[in-house]
């Protein structure tokens, strides 16, 4: 279980998604991944692909076929869809205000930290995409975790990487709203990933905007607004009486 708890602890950080949230990547992945499956002569679904997007591989497979699909061709369709991925990679592009988000939340005084369960190459590409990792200090990988979302597993790897004491999280899927969840934070979702507003808001997102593009241009209603020295309150420094 996370140690953090925000009732007692700093929000100092923010850890955001990659896959969905920054990088316009989630229909290329549900794309390898029905290839891979396809491979074996196994036909799953793409809306039922793009739903699983945002779990971890380790989930995926027996998520969208079961379990025994898991035991018998797990490890082989996870190196069909990496295959796959990296033949659209070159499709992928960062979101509009993405990069400038980065920037600016590093600039309000956050600690800014990618927390992806991607490859670690993959994770390396998205960063490059997002012009470099400049802004960033840190960000997490595949390798940094056992257990992927929805567990909170992930978010608290990236935390510890860059000395964080308790976050603010962003994403656009469910899976992000819960490992956020599980951790004790805030969840900030976008809808770039294909979910709803609704879908966000009732997992428990606490703002919901169309893209990171919105979020920055309304930062300042959000908890990223900047962090506070007050335990539990980040998000509300522009609220301070002076």
């Amino acid at each position: 279980m996370p140690r953090n708890e925000p009732d007692g602890d700093q929000i100092d950080s923010v850890l955001l998604d990659v896959d969905g949230t920054l990088i316009d990547s989630t229909y290329q992945h549900a794309m390898a991944w029905h290839r891979a499956f396809a491979e074996h002569e196994l036909h799953i679904p793409m809306w039922r692909l793009h739903r699983a997007i945002g779990m971890g591989g380790d989930r995926l497979v027996a998520a969208v076929a079961g379990d025994e699909v898991e035991s018998r061709l797990g490890d082989v369709l996870r190196a069909g869809w990496k295959k796959e991925y990296e033949r659209l990679l070159p499709e992928v592009t960062a979101f509009d205000g993405a990069a400038e988000l980065l920037a600016e939340l590093k600039r309000r005084g956050w600690r800014v930290a990618l927390a992806s369960s991607g490859k670690p190459d993959h994770t390396r590409a998205a960063i490059d995409r997002l012009g470099g990792d400049g802004p960033l200090a840190g960000w997490t990988t595949s390798d940094d975790a056992d257990d992927s979302k929805p567990a909170p597993d992930i978010l608290q790897a990236a935390l510890d990487l860059i000395g964080g004491q308790a976050a603010v999280c962003v994403g656009d899927s469910t899976y992000d709203v819960e490992a956020a969840a599980a951790a004790g934070w805030k969840c900030i979702g976008v809808r770039t990933g294909g979910l709803g507003i609704a879908e966000l808001y009732d997992i428990g997102a606490v703002h919901v905007f169309d893209d990171v593009a919105e979020l920055l241009d309304r930062i300042d209603e959000t908890p990223l607004a900047g962090p506070d020295p007050r335990p539990g309150l980040g998000g509300l420094r522009q609220n301070r009486q002076e």
